[in-house]
């Protein structure tokens, strides 16, 4: 079954939420040479699109 959503019904917040970086990075286990980057571009807080689209993480296997 497949339901009908308007574009303004939508909520936005889990992406616009304003992260702590160095929160973000011991969650999303980034290492801390990707933490310092992610510093250095954005100060000390940002929001989780930005922190989603601009973090690199090694991959799970190795």
């Amino acid at each position: 079954m497949t339901e009908h959503i308007e574009p303004r019904q939508m909520e936005t917040d889990d992406l616009t939420k304003v992260w702590s970086v160095t929160e973000f990075c011991a969650r999303h286990r980034i290492d801390t040479e990707e933490q310092a980057l992610l510093l250095k571009l954005f100060g000390p807080f940002a929001t989780a699109s930005e922190l989603i689209h601009n973090a690199k993480r090694a991959p799970r296997f190795r």
